[in-house]
């Protein structure tokens, strides 16, 4: 009986189509035309490997023949293709299609693309629209573009198990943010963190998702960067929230600690009255920004004298947690202007904002995890880098052997410890 090749069977199907008189005849015929194609195609790929047609028989020893076809579904970019991929055998090299490797190849580049998309702000609607062929019939459906931006969460889950040990960093920044997620009446929380490092890169360091920004939350999160490796840092930036502070002491306990002057200057501001809200600032803000400690502290003094008789409250939250405000007045003065706030997470959290407010809510955790790790990673991927002179770095490693004189790492400034 005479072998039929896999194109003739798809010829034969399309006549078969052709006679139908009810049902989707032109999109099945459409489809078995690119199978078709594709079939031979792939048929043409192996004459030319076995270097002899159909039925024809090899002049050379080692040079293989056909061993039949296995059925597979191909994914292109506007359907999945039943084709037939045919076998060969006793060859020298294995046989690979160039074919798959090129369709695997464009409809891998489609699916990027459209998950760049939805990073930067397009819905599943506005990307299954956009993605249209010369006929106007989408390249990808709503249900696969939700297939592909749950890529993302694959992506942070392989990004929130990286090794961190090889990672000198020296300024360590942690804050939160709160996404609206169907499941979550007050918002899901998600534990930032962010680093400087030795060698001027900013680094994106973890993201977590949690129920709220408790002691317990930060506790597991700080143990969980300690866990993969993250060295102690010298400063770490945090805002005023007790349960952030109360992490830091305990799993940073000789590090110093920034409070963020951007988020205390806006407490204090609520304390004031507006008519002297200005007058009073340009204070405030002389001491956050003196040029040294010594300054920074007369000033203070001056401010508590002159406004604690008028404005009591607002005396009083400057006077809370007033060392950790200045602390960074400690390091080298060109690195003051990073490390003094948390405006490193701040401006990320409003590119992220601006992707997400197209949302009402997410619809699950992993959506929510998913899409907020994609847009920060994208903006941490464009962050500058901090200028570190050999003086500068000097006087870090200064102020590490005065923090932990027991320690003797030329090649880090930041350091392990038992904490």
């Amino acid at each position: 009986m005479e072998k039929i090749r896999a194109s003739q069977t798809k010829s034969n199907t399309m006549r078969e189509i052709l006679k139908r008189e009810t049902g989707e005849v032109l999109e099945d015929f459409l489809r078995a035309s690119q199978e078709k194609a594709m079939q031979e195609a792939l048929e043409a790929e192996v004459d030319e490997f076995l270097g002899r047609k159909w039925y024809q028989r090899g002049a050379e020893e080692g040079q293989g023949h056909r061993n039949g076809y296995y059925k597979r579904s191909v994914a292109t970019l506007g359907d999945r293709l039943q084709v037939s991929i045919p076998r060969v055998r006793h060859t020298r090299e294995k046989f690979s299609s160039r074919l798959l490797k090129s369709v695997a190849s464009v409809a891998e580049r489609v699916r990027r693309l459209a998950i760049e998309a939805y990073v930067r702000g397009l819905s599943t609607r506005d990307v299954e629209e956009t993605f249209k062929d010369a006929d106007g019939k989408p390249l990808l459906s709503r249900s696969q573009v939700s297939r592909v931006s749950a890529r993302l969460y694959e992506e942070y889950d392989a990004f929130s198990r990286r090794d961190l040990s090889e990672l000198d960093v020296v300024f360590l920044f942690l804050d939160g943010v709160y996404e609206a997620v169907r499941r979550y009446t007050n918002g899901q929380a998600l534990l930032c963190a962010w680093g400087i490092c030795a060698d001027g890169t900013k680094v994106f360091l973890h993201l977590a998702p949690v129920q709220s920004e408790s002691a317990d939350a930060w506790e597991v999160f700080s143990q969980d960067l300690i866990r993969r490796g993250l060295r102690q840092p010298l400063l770490v930036i945090t805002d005023g929230g007790s349960s952030v502070i109360a992490a830091v002491m305990r799993h940073f306990p000789k590090a110093d600690r920034q409070r963020c002057i951007a988020h205390k200057l806006r407490n204090i501001a609520q304390k004031l009255p507006k008519d002297h809200l200005k007058t009073v600032m340009t204070e405030l803000q002389a001491v956050y920004y003196a040029p040294d400690r010594m300054t920074a502290d007369l000033l203070s003094e001056r401010f508590i004298e002159k406004y604690a008789p008028v404005y009591p409250g607002a005396v009083k939250c400057f006077m809370d947690d007033r060392d950790a405000c200045l602390i960074h007045l400690k390091y080298p003065e060109a690195h003051r202007r990073f490390i003094r706030t948390t405006n490193l997470l701040e401006r990320c959290f409003e590119e992220e904002k601006r992707r997400t407010k197209i949302l009402p809510q997410h619809q699950h955790e992993r959506g929510a995890v998913g899409l907020v790790f994609g847009v920060l990673w994208r903006v941490s991927l464009k962050w500058q880098r901090v200028t570190m002179t050999e003086h500068e770095l000097t006087q870090l490693r200064h102020i590490r052997s005065l923090m932990c004189p027991e320690v003797n790492d030329s090649h880090f400034i930041s350091y392990r410890s038992a904490a």
